[in-house]
C-alpha cells in the first residue's frame, strides 16, 4: 500500500483565534516540555560529540552526526521560544562534562544500540507533548521533533538489521480466525495451565530486554570510570537490578522457544580513564530511569498475564528507588537544575 499524504483524507479546519496565538505567555506544559527536551538535548549532544571522536564505520559516523545534528537543531529552536518568552536559558549540561580526548570507551556497534535507546526515550517524550500542548507553532516544534526521531530510528533499525546486531523480533502465527478469551485463567502465570505468550506481552519483553541490555552495557562503561565512591555504588546496584531484570525477561522468551535481544557488554573497552564528568554520567542514569518507568508502564497497560504484571512491579520499585538515591546526590552536590514551579503561596 503507497503512503499517501495525510491531508488528503484530514479536512483542514482554519481557525484564527487568540488561544493559538503566538505571542502569548508560554503555559505550564509549554513551559515544562521545552526546558526538559532542552535539558535532555544537552546531555546528548556532549554524549554524541565524543562518540564521534572514536568512531571508524562511515554508516554508523553518519548516524551519530545525524543524532547530534538534531539534538542541536531542537536546543537552538527551543532557545527561540524561550527569548521570546522571556525565559531563562537552561544550564543543561555542558561542554565541561565531557572529554573529547579521553580514549575510546564504547566499540562503534554500541554507538547504534545507544541511539536507538536514547531516540525512543526522545519519541515517548515528543509524542505526549503534541496531545498537551495549546499553542500551535510550539506544537508543530514537538510534530517536527516526533518526525525527525521516527526517521532516525529507521536509519538506526536499518543499520542494526543489515549489520546483523540484534536478533530478528519473534515469529508467532498467524492466527487462522478471531478469537475471543474463554475464562479467567487467561490470566494466569504461576502454575497449571499457562497459555503462551500474546504479540504485546511478546514485543514490550522483546523492548525492555533490548533497553536494558544497552542501559547495563552503559552503566558498566560509566561504573569503571565514575571518580565519586558513592555514585559508583550506586551505578553499581544499577547493574545487579538491570542484570537481574534481563534474565527474568529473557526466560519468558526462552521458555517459548523465542528469540531475544543478546547483552553487548563486550562492546564497552577496558578504559578507566572518564570521558564524561561524574555529574553527566549520574544525571543520564537519572533521566533514563526515569524514562524506565514510563516503559514497563506501558508493559503492564497491554500485559494479560500477572506472573509478568508481578515482574513488572517490582522492577518499578527498584527502579523508584535507584532513581530517588540518584536524585538526592544530585541535589546534595548542587547539580539538580529545577524545573519551572508553579507560584509558591506558602
Amino acid at each position: 500500500m503507497d503512503i499517501i499524504n495525510p491531508m488528503e483524507i484530514i479536512k483542514p479546519i482554519n481557525l484564527s483565534t487568540k488561544e493559538l496565538d503566538e505571542t502569548q505567555p508560554l503555559t505550564s506544559i509549554e513551559m515544562g516540555k521545552l526546558w526538559v527536551t532542552y535539558v535532555g538535548n544537552s546531555m546528548s549532544s556532549q554524549i554524541l560529540s565524543y562518540f564521534l571522536q572514536h568512531c571508524e564505520d562511515q554508516y554508523i559516523q553518519t548516524l551519530l552526526e545525524n543524532g547530534l545534528a538534531l539534538s542541536k537543531d531542537f536546543m537552538q529552536r527551543i532557545e527561540g521560544f524561550f527569548k521570546k518568552g522571556n525565559f531563562p536559558i537552561p544550564l543543561g549540561l555542558t561542554e565541561e562534562d565531557v572529554n573529547l580526548g579521553a580514549p575510546r570507551l564504547f566499540e562503534d556497534d554500541f554507538y547504534v544500540h545507544y541511539l536507538k535507546y536514547a531516540a525512543k526515550a526522545g519519541l515517548s517524550l515528543y509524542a505526549v507533548a503534541v496531545p498537551l500542548v495549546m499553542r500551535e507553532d510550539i506544537r508543530e516544534f514537538f510534530v517536527y521533533c516526533n518526525q525527525c526521531a521516527t526517521i532516525l530510528l529507521g536509519q538506526i533499525n536499518n543499520v542494526l538489521f543489515e549489520k546483523k546486531l540484534i536478533a530478528k523480533p519473534p515469529i508467532i502465527p498467524t492466527p487462522n480466525g478471531n478469537d475471543f478469551i474463554k475464562n479467567q485463567s487467561y490470566l494466569k502465570g504461576f502454575v497449571g495451565g499457562i497459555r503462551p505468550l500474546h504479540a504485546l506481552e511478546i514485543t514490550h519483553l522483546y523492548d525492555n530486554i533490548e533497553n536494558n541490555a544497552t542501559s547495563k552495557a552503559l552503566l558498566l562503561g560509566f561504573h569503571q570510570t565514575v571518580k565519586d565512591e558513592k555514585i559508583k555504588d550506586l551505578f553499581k546496584r544499577g547493574l545487579d537490578m538491570t542484570e537481574k531484570s534481563v534474565k527474568q525477561y529473557m526466560e519468558k522468551l526462552q521458555i517459548e522457544n523465542l528469540p531475544t535481544p543478546s547483552y553487548i557488554d563486550h562492546l564497552v573497552t577496558t578504559s578507566t580513564y572518564p570521558p564524561f564528568s561524574d555529574k553527566i554520567m549520574l544525571f543520564h542514569k537519572v533521566d533514563m530511569f526515569s524514562m524506565k518507568i514510563r516503559s514497563f508502564g506501558n508493559s503492564l497497560a497491554v500485559n494479560g498475564r500477572r506472573d509478568i504484571a508481578m515482574l513488572y512491579g517490582r522492577t518499578l520499585i527498584n527502579i523508584g528507588l535507584f532513581v530517588d538515591d540518584g536524585a538526592n546526590i544530585l541535589i546534595e552536590k548542587g547539580w539538580m537544575e529545577s524545573p519551572p514551579k508553579a507560584f509558591d503561596r506558602v
